[in-house]
């Protein structure tokens, strides 16, 4: 009886793992190096959802800062008729971004995984 208990539990713990770590529905998720091959479409918009002090320490040519607390009243800034890609420091509240815009009817986003940690530009 103790050995199903366990793998009940395991089962759990991996389900709550995969849920939490796998991209939601309609969101895609690419690296820094795909990124990389993006930068030069203008029919996109970019942006970098870290602080303004991580922001001005490093950030990718072409992005525009929209620190993730302010994005609920700043998304006036953006079109839901273009792809977002949403980046930050490690791909943590790039991806609680790109949730909260799949919520307010953005359709075409793309998370970057990683983020600046993984980025060599």
């Amino acid at each position: 009886m103790e050995w199903t208990t366990w793998l009940l539990i395991g089962v759990v713990v991996l389900w709550l793992v995969y849920r939490f770590t796998s991209p939601a529905k309609g969101i895609q998720s690419i690296s820094t190096e795909e990124m990389k091959t993006l930068l030069s479409k203008k029919d996109e918009q970019y942006i970098d959802v870290r602080t303004p002090a991580e922001f001005k320490g490093n950030h990718v040519k072409g992005f525009k800062n929209i620190p993730l607390n302010e994005l609920p009243k700043r998304m006036n800034e953006l079109s839901k008729d273009k792809e977002i890609l949403v980046i930050c420091q490690s791909g943590m509240r790039s991806s609680k971004a790109s949730q909260l815009l799949k919520k307010n009817g953005f359709t075409a986003i793309t998370n970057i995984r990683g983020g600046m940690s993984s980025y060599r530009g």
